[in-house]
């Protein structure tokens, strides 16, 4: 049988590397990512097949990279594209989808689809102990799916995290680390980690591997919108990574014959007060220049992107744009798209439907096209971020008059 999975290739050198928990290039120090045998996966996939499979992101598993059945996140993915009808009213537009993986299992973030794939591939490789570099939904999906698979857990998190999303990764009894400083500072010190304990790290020495459930999202869009990609898709970014895998999943579908070549544009969204990617876009930069985040979406918070100038290159090479969104900007979207669409984002939700609403009013989104949003993470991880921004409840006695008193004033 031939194999699906060729091994892993350098995206700047093109060097090929063994299938290896491995993620930088020796020779140019590029990033390593999956390198797959697409002729042989053509012969085993078809809408008819992927139909049939499992109703979770392993319905995708031909291109997938694990070597036998999946392991983990067997109920992970598949969630709900909704038809955002009050909010296609509210913005002026005719076709309005939400992605909403702020119901992803268990976690209820996106980021349980990556650590399906990376867990499931960590105990092809025999690892009995998983880790991660996290500003908040990783960790919480690393902790929990490591519970379930029944794996030693360290998480390592910036110490000033949302308090929803430490408690979110301390109910599931790994280890977890606070470390003063930001993103980057955790992520550095766990590749020094990773250096020295023999420790499945999801996105350090697993990345290539976990980076490819990514691609799960876009393939779950296309095919409930009848296997059609839409005209736009605006997509949140801390590290640049989902982006990437976005303009990769849509690339392979065509390559396999799935869909007809696709038109979309690829629009990033992200924090004002840390939008490096969305700078270079706008700037039309071929270098992403690291800044010291300042912003309350701390789930986007990463100055420094690891995909940064791959995430800036997918855009542009769409035809796709970018916008930042103030702080004030991502509570009034949040809250806008509650009241609309009875879905409830986290901090990154905000900026992305900010983001799009400016991407609309600029005409780089057109009104009449085809457009999906993504929500990757649920507001109860954030609502510190609502504090003292939404209204009080009405307290009143246990009384009827007492209520019909209240009525009077509202």
């Amino acid at each position: 049988m031939t194999e699906k999975v060729l091994g892993l290739k350098c995206r700047e050198c093109g060097r090929q590397y063994p299938k290896e928990p491995f993620h930088v290039c020796e020779f140019c120090f590029g990033p390593l990512e999956v390198d797959y045998n697409y002729e042989a996966i053509q012969k085993s996939i078809s809408r008819e097949s992927i139909e049939q499979g499992p109703e979770s992101l392993w319905r995708y598993a031909d291109l997938l990279p694990i070597d036998g059945e999946p392991t983990d996140g067997l109920n992970s993915g598949f969630t709900p594209l909704i038809r955002a009808k009050n909010l296609e009213a509210v913005l002026g537009v005719e076709a309005l989808y939400i992605k909403d993986d702020s119901v992803c299992h268990p976690t209820l973030s996106f980021k349980d689809r990556v650590v399906a794939v990376a867990l499931s591939k960590a105990k092809e490789f025999g690892f009995d102990t998983v880790s991660c570099a996290s500003t908040g939904n990783l960790a919480n999906s690393v902790a929990a799916n490591a519970a379930i698979a029944n794996l030693n857990c360290f998480i390592f998190i910036p110490a000033d995290l949302e308090m929803g999303k430490v408690v979110a990764s301390l109910v599931y009894a790994p280890t977890v680390v606070g470390i003063a400083g930001n993103y980057d500072d955790v992520n550095r010190l766990c590749s020094e980690i990773a250096g020295v304990y023999p420790w499945a790290f999801a996105n350090i020495n697993i990345r290539p591997f976990y980076a490819e459930g990514s691609k799960t999202f876009t393939y779950e869009i296309i095919e409930q919108l009848g296997w059609e990609a839409p005209d736009h898709i605006v997509v949140p970014a801390a590290g640049g990574s989902l982006i990437t895998k976005v303009g990769k999943a849509l690339k392979e579908f065509h390559t396999l014959g799935l869909i007809d070549k696709p038109q979309t544009r690829i629009h990033i969204a992200q924090a004002e007060g840390c939008g490096p990617i969305v700078t270079t876009v706008k700037e039309n930069s071929d270098f992403v220049k690291p800044v010291k985040p300042d912003t309350i979406a701390k789930s986007l918070a990463i100055g420094n992107p690891a995909d940064g100038i791959y995430a800036a290159a997918t855009v542009q090479d769409s035809g796709g744009y970018g916008e930042h969104a103030s702080d004030d900007e991502i509570i009034e979207a949040i809250k806008l798209l509650a009241a609309t669409e009875g879905i409830f984002t986290e901090t990154a939700g905000g900026v992305t439907l900010a983001a799009a609403q400016k991407l609309i009013e600029s005409g780089r989104i057109s009104r009449d096209e085809r457009i999906v949003i993504s929500i990757t993470g649920n507001g109860l991880k954030t609502i510190e971020a609502l504090d003292s921004r939404v209204p009080e409840p009405h307290v009143i006695q246990p009384q009827l008059n007492a209520f019909r008193k209240l009525m009077t004033t509202l």
